[in-house]
């Protein structure tokens, strides 16, 4: 028989799905703001995964993947284990289409939180006392930055051999080792002996199909690696890369690609041009090493210095 979950009050039993309220938030206007939590619950026992997106309110890529989620019927009728999928996390930065929340703070920043702190804060308070203290583990949707495309793939610790285990078992095409940053949801949870593992896919305020594609498979992969549901996706070839590097602008002008993202390059291989908008100058950029575009600056017009190709290496 699979354990009862806990949140609000509320106890969502083995074989129930319920929607709950993370909490209730109160803005300027006396609006209230609830956050909206998906509990799944399978008849037997099994692991608590987590699937969060919209950390930031411009990542639109992860929220249609745990949205897509949530439809499937095989997830509303887990056989074991349970599904807690938050769709949305940071509604206030959604309606706003922002990364940062209006007072300038990214959510993503605010951990552990505070329960009398701001309001991202509180938000993180929550969420880190309520849910992540009842999950086995969980993935963290994002998505690029601002006009920054990401080739679908996964963050995560590779000291840690767990999370080379579930970056594995998700099968993203690409995985990154990326260390915790201070004050993240993932470094947070990690001290609480909860693996979180970051997934980047796409460009903000802009769907990307084939992220979004490869974000719901990675799901279904995990989901049924521990035979939560009957079926998941076909296998990925994983590439791990352990170190990245960003090729920067030589001057300032217009930016031209010569790859996609996610594409294989050599080293000293041209990847691009910076020419200005008078024909007079042109400067050609190389691969500073063989590997993988993982992220790639959509951005045409370009100053020195700008991030341009991100590039990871095995």
């Amino acid at each position: 028989m699979g354990k009862p979950f806990h949140i609000q009050g509320q106890t969502i039993s083995a074989g129930e799905h319920a929607q709950v309220a993370l909490n209730i938030y109160k803005l300027p206007t006396h609006t209230l703001i609830e956050i909206p939590v998906f509990i799944f619950n399978g008849k037997e026992d099994g692991p608590t995964v987590l699937f969060l997106a919209g950390m930031h309110g411009d990542e639109i890529n992860g929220i249609e993947v745990v949205r897509s989620l949530i439809m499937r019927e095989d997830v509303k009728k887990l056989r074991r284990g349970c599904v807690v999928a938050i769709p949305l996390i940071n509604i206030v930065s959604f309606l706003y289409g922002t990364r940062d929340l209006p007072d300038g703070r990214d959510l993503n920043r605010c951990f552990p939180g505070s329960k009398n702190g701001s309001l991202g804060s509180r938000i993180a308070h929550d969420l880190m006392e309520t849910i992540i203290p009842q999950i086995d583990f969980g993935i963290d949707f994002h998505t690029g930055g601002a006009k920054i495309s990401n080739y679908p793939q996964i963050r995560c610790v590779f000291s840690d051999s767990k999370n080379q285990v579930l970056a594995r078992i998700f099968g993203a095409p690409l995985v990154l080792n990326a260390p915790f940053r201070d004050n993240t949801l993932r470094q947070s949870a990690s001290k609480l002996g909860k693996k979180i593992l970051v997934f980047e896919g796409g460009e903000s305020h802009r769907f990307d199909p084939y992220s979004v594609e490869e974000g719901l498979n990675g799901c279904l992969r995990v989901l049924n690696k521990f035979r939560m549901i009957p079926q998941g996706a076909p296998k990925n070839k994983t590439v791990f890369l352990g170190k990245t590097t960003w090729v920067r602008a030589k001057s300032s002008g217009l930016f031209h690609a010569f790859k996609k993202y996610g594409s294989k390059v050599r080293k000293d291989e041209k990847i691009g041009m910076i020419c200005d908008p008078y024909g007079d100058v042109e400067h050609e950029l190389y691969a500073p090493a063989k590997g993988y575009i993982v992220g790639l600056n959509n951005q045409p017009v370009v100053n020195q210095g700008d991030a341009l190709v991100h590039i990871g290496t095995e």
